[in-house]
């Protein structure tokens, strides 16, 4: 009975820390440069707070500079996104941290070229240089040039590919 009240009893210690340890790995996610800005917004004298600032702006510059951190807008981010949408790049999730879950999930683009192979299915080049081929599905009319095309996750790490507004089809990026 004492080794399951220790097992609750450090469960519940363990569920109490979790919010602080998440906390804690969201300041750990940001580059030090950047951090050490935000550590100047606590000091309360101003002439020591703008001096803080002024020094860790200047750091933050010196590294930016010199490539050790990188800045990014969300137009940047967008295109970045937009560029990796459908490749297994877990690394760049933080770009998307800027972006809304729609935006997230789903990548709108136009038809470059679209060729079918001996298996029937369709390589779909996207302006901007995706590739995607087609898994599963049928397609209505042959994808061409210029149509629109919406590419969404689906389940499991899956992608569907609408063409032109046609029922979709399963699809994975090839680059």
């Amino acid at each position: 009975m004492r080794r399951f009240t220790r097992s609750i009893l450090a469960a519940a210690v363990a569920l109490a820390a979790l919010p602080a340890l998440a906390k804690d790995s969201v300041k750990a996610a940001r580059a030090q440069p950047f951090a050490a800005v935000m550590e100047c917004r606590k000091i309360a004298d101003d002439n020591a707070r703008l001096a803080c600032y002024d020094a860790a702006a200047g750091r933050m510059d010196e590294a930016e500079a010199k490539g050790d951190i990188v800045v990014i807008d969300k137009a940047q981010a967008e295109k970045a996104h937009k560029e990796a949408f459908g490749l297994p790049i877990p690394s760049l999730d933080f770009m998307t941290k800027a972006l809304k879950p729609d935006e997230v999930d789903k990548l709108e683009g136009v038809v470059r070229t679209a060729r079918q192979g001996a298996d029937d299915k369709w390589t779909i080049e996207l302006e901007g240089g995706a590739v995607w081929k087609q898994i599963s599905g049928d397609l209505l009319r042959n994808p061409r040039q210029g149509q629109k095309v919406t590419v969404r996750k689906g389940t499991i790490g899956s992608f569907l590919m609408s063409v032109d507004g046609q029922p979709t089809i399963k699809v994975h990026r090839v680059v």
